[in-house]
């Protein structure tokens, strides 16, 4: 494709050079680089692309975009290279990765759902109920992406960057997708990695405090506003009219038409009389002026407002109420709630909950109906918002009956430093806990100290199969680790 084709929708750039070579691949990263690349630098929290500009030439980049906002000072580039200057290299890494693979979000619809906890959960139901009506669904998250039933790979964050991201449309687009239902943080909004995207639908599941750090944001106003930015990318929106915040969004959005959906609140869409186990949890909505009562077999109260984003979706895409009851009943999701299958019938739950909230929020939801104790297994990611350490550890110091204080992704950290820090919480509670480092000995040690009216939850890792640790991703899955003490301990 022609350069200037791609650069095709940027405003307030420079050129100096041919524009009319033919580009063969974008890349931000210089080492991805091959011959007759377009090389645009980014400027991140840990790297500046523009210092390697000189090295995605010498790689085979006959154009680069740097952004004029930058220290371009020392950067020499030969003749022959095509130099772009722009105030934006976010923005034109998107609209750039766009135009090469033939603008492929106009050919879908898409579904986008952001805030702090649900996001996952919401997806999946979305994507079940919307496949019990027949159509062909994309998944783009936390855990994977897909295209229908085939699986376009791991996931690496949450929402992808500009350009993995329009190459993911363009799978979908050739394996005949309808509707792309993704998750949509608040990164990839404050980082432009959706920009120019156009939404038929966005969500709004809650707000709680996390991502606040050096590497995220700055505070929860900025965490709270970059979230937003989804429904000015909107025609239509969805809003948890029982979160505090999601209950501001309608009157801060006014160019976007939102709905809202409640279980405490007078709402559009209304959840009423519901009932818990340990193993499902069903209530009454009003669906087609009926009354309808739906279960869903993923438990907790959380589920119930996960459902009702999805149901206020499948509403506005006139999907009947038999499918919808379909959808949600057979949908499962991986580390959300998640309870390992083992023939001594010892609940042992794998759920992603690593902020205050989440964690205390799964720990009440088991807490009502297990007879026996909640042991809780669970740490802190190294490198992340410190202040949630002791927050978590006096969370579950207070709801668990038992905690046993663990390693998570201790990235560059010492996992002793940040066991440190979460002991300093639960040490305000009267809660009964102990520290094993080690987090494979401390699900072996929850799991040995369990009975059958006991619930063990693995908090934090949920759908992750590794551990990250110094820089390095090790594999860890804690089904497999689960299932292999049950076999020890047979």
């Amino acid at each position: 494709m022609e350069l200037k084709a791609l650069l095709n929708g940027i405003e307030n750039f420079k050129v100096k050079g041919d524009t009319t070579i033919d580009i063969k691949n974008i890349e931000s990263n210089s080492k991805k680089i091959t011959p007759d690349s377009l090389f645009i630098a980014i400027k991140g929290y840990d790297f500046d692309g523009h210092k390697f500009a000189e090295e995605a030439i010498s790689n085979g980049a006959t154009a680069i975009i740097l952004d004029m906002n930058a220290d371009l000072k020392g950067i020499k580039i030969p003749s022959g290279v095509t130099i772009v200057i722009t105030d934006d290299t976010r923005k034109a890494l998107a609209i750039c990765s766009a135009n090469f693979y033939g603008n492929p979000s106009k050919k879908l619809k898409l579904i986008g759902v952001t805030g702090t906890k649900g996001k996952t959960t919401t997806t999946y139901m979305i994507k079940s109920i919307l496949e019990a009506a027949g159509h062909k669904v994309g998944l783009i998250g936390t855990i994977e992406n897909y295209a229908g039933e085939d699986s376009l790979g791991k996931a690496t964050r949450t929402t992808p960057e500009s350009l993995e991201l329009q190459k993911l449309f363009y799978q979908m687009v050739k394996e005949n997708v309808e509707y792309v239902v993704m998750e949509v943080s608040s990164q990839s909004l404050k980082l432009d990695r959706v920009y120019g995207l156009q939404f038929e639908i966005g969500i709004f599941t809650n707000f709680y405090k996390d991502h606040i750090s050096l590497k995220e944001h700055t505070d929860m106003d900025d965490y709270f506003n970059s979230k937003l930015k989804l429904f000015s990318m909107c025609k239509k929106g969805f809003v948890n009219f029982d979160d505090f915040k999601g209950m501001k969004v309608k009157s801060l959005c006014k160019n976007c038409d939102i709905k809202t959906y409640a279980i405490n609140n007078e709402a559009n869409l209304l959840a009423k009389d519901i009932t818990i186990t340990n193993v499902s949890v069903d209530f009454k909505v009003k669906i087609n002026n009926r009354n309808e009562r739906l279960k869903i077999n993923i438990p907790g109260r959380f589920s119930v407002y996960n459902a009702l984003a999805a149901i206020s979706v499948a509403n506005e895409l006139k999907i009947s109420t038999e499918k919808i009851k379909e959808g949600l009943e057979k949908v499962t999701v991986p580390g959300r709630s998640e309870l390992v299958p083992n023939k001594q019938e010892l609940a042992i739950m794998i759920d992603y909950a690593h902020t205050p909230e989440s964690l205390e929020s799964i720990l009440q939801a088991v807490k009502t109906y297990t007879k026996g104790r909640v042991i809780c297994v669970f740490g802190c990611g190294g490198d992340r918002d410190r202040s949630k350490r002791p927050l978590m550890g006096e969370v579950s110091g207070r709801v668990a009956d038992f905690s046993i204080v663990t390693t998570d992704n201790s990235r560059t950290e010492k996992p002793e430093d940040i066991i440190a820090e979460i002991e300093e919480g639960i040490k305000k509670t009267k809660g009964r806990y102990k520290v094993i480092v080690d987090r494979r000995e401390a699900i072996k040690e929850a799991i040995k100290m369990m009975n059958k009216n006991d619930i063990v939850v693995l908090a934090g890792k949920g759908h992750e199969p590794y551990q990250e640790i110094n820089g390095e991703k090790l594999p860890f899955d804690e089904r497999i680790i689960v299932k292999e003490f049950l076999e020890e301990k047979k």
